[in-house]
């Protein structure tokens, strides 16, 4: 999972979220710095309104909190997500010097992010394609 530091750089960067089940995230506000949450049919529920995207926490006994503007919320994609996201871009994943490189091709030949979790690779590459930008 990517950490909530590389996850805001990427909503930061125009990433946007369409809540599914299974999506995990945190809750940008005090007091819920090391809390994830994952949105599901049973517990928390993504619904639409013409004023915004809330979730709902549907059947929760353990707390007050009943719903939260996605505004609110900070989405955590998932690895196999982030490699959709670079689509056609995408080359390889290969493990090197006990880093994770992933493969992909931003229009100007060839090039690879490195990190030490697959995931956090995926999002480096994510994050230039969203930044239109080659890294350096």
């Amino acid at each position: 999972m990517i950490s909530t530091d590389i996850a805001r750089f990427l909503q930061k960067a125009g990433l946007v979220w369409r809540p599914a089940f299974g999506d995990a995230f945190g809750i940008e506000r005090p007091g819920f710095e090391h809390d994830i949450f994952t949105v599901s049919s049973m517990a928390i529920e993504p619904h639409e309104f013409d004023t915004g995207t809330i979730l709902g926490f549907n059947g929760t006994t353990e707390w007050a909190l009943d719903s939260l503007a996605l505004e609110n919320a900070l989405w955590l994609p998932r690895e196999d997500q982030l490699r959709e996201m670079l689509g056609e871009r995408f080359s390889a994943l290969e493990r090197t010097s006990g880093l994770f490189r992933v493969k992909v091709d931003l229009g100007e030949g060839p090039t690879h992010f490195d990190a030490a979790e697959a995931a956090d690779a995926y999002a480096a590459a994510v994050l230039a394609v969203l930044r239109g930008a080659r890294p350096r």
